[in-house]
């Protein structure tokens, strides 16, 4: 298994924060490697999401888990690959929260897949956790 974890702490709130992710029609206002993103239902377990990188070819993420001002997980399978991104938001104090995101890359190969595709992957989300924050905190 391949793994990145990137985390940024606020004060912004957990339903600010929430909210900005459940708006996925809108991601690209604080994603800049979004290009175009549907939705096929409700943020919630299950639904599916279809987000096109800049000229990239489509991406299906499934919505595997959803807890409201929490977290959510979203997957992507490429052929026997499964990458999950957990998106969390861990309470510090009263007043701050830590954003995580995590990456894990598993399956067969994944350990020799992971070094090569999970760096550009992630790459951006310093970037997109600041402009998510950002946004936030307006």
């Amino acid at each position: 298994m391949w793994e990145y974890e990137h985390c940024i702490e606020t004060v912004a709130t957990p339903e600010a924060i929430w909210r900005l992710w459940a708006d996925v029609d809108n991601w690209s206002a604080w994603n800049a490697e979004i290009e175009k993103i549907e939705i096929s239902g409700p943020f919630a377990a299950g639904t599916e999401i279809t987000m096109t990188p800049p000229g990239d070819d489509p991406i299906v993420l499934r919505i595997a888990e959803a807890r409201p001002h929490e977290l959510f997980v979203d997957e992507a399978r490429f052929d026997d690959l499964l990458l999950r991104t957990v998106h969390r938001i861990d309470r510090i104090d009263p007043d701050r929260v830590r954003v995580v995101y995590r990456m894990e890359i598993s399956g067969p190969g994944a350990d020799e897949a992971g070094p090569h595709i999970g760096p550009g992957i992630t790459a951006d989300w310093p970037d997109t956790m600041a402009s998510l924050v950002e946004l936030a905190l307006r």
